[in-house]
């Protein structure tokens, strides 16, 4: 039998946006980019995952 499984999913979104609307994955609402810049890195140690920054305000999370 063949082995099924999601390989790369997104886990989380780390964002300045206020307007950013939730979604399918935890939404992180930081105070400026310090803030969002640390809470990506220890969600991404915590998560197993790796930080992409989406170039808008906003970073995600995602297990590869």
């Amino acid at each position: 039998m063949e082995n099924i499984g999601v390989k790369e999913v997104i886990l989380a979104v780390v964002t300045l946006n206020k307007d950013q609307p939730a979604s399918g994955v935890p939404v992180f609402y930081a105070r400026d980019e310090a803030e969002r810049d640390r809470i990506a890195a220890l969600l991404a140690r915590i998560l197993s995952g790796v930080v992409h920054d989406l170039e808008n305000g906003s970073y995600i999370i995602v297990r590869h």
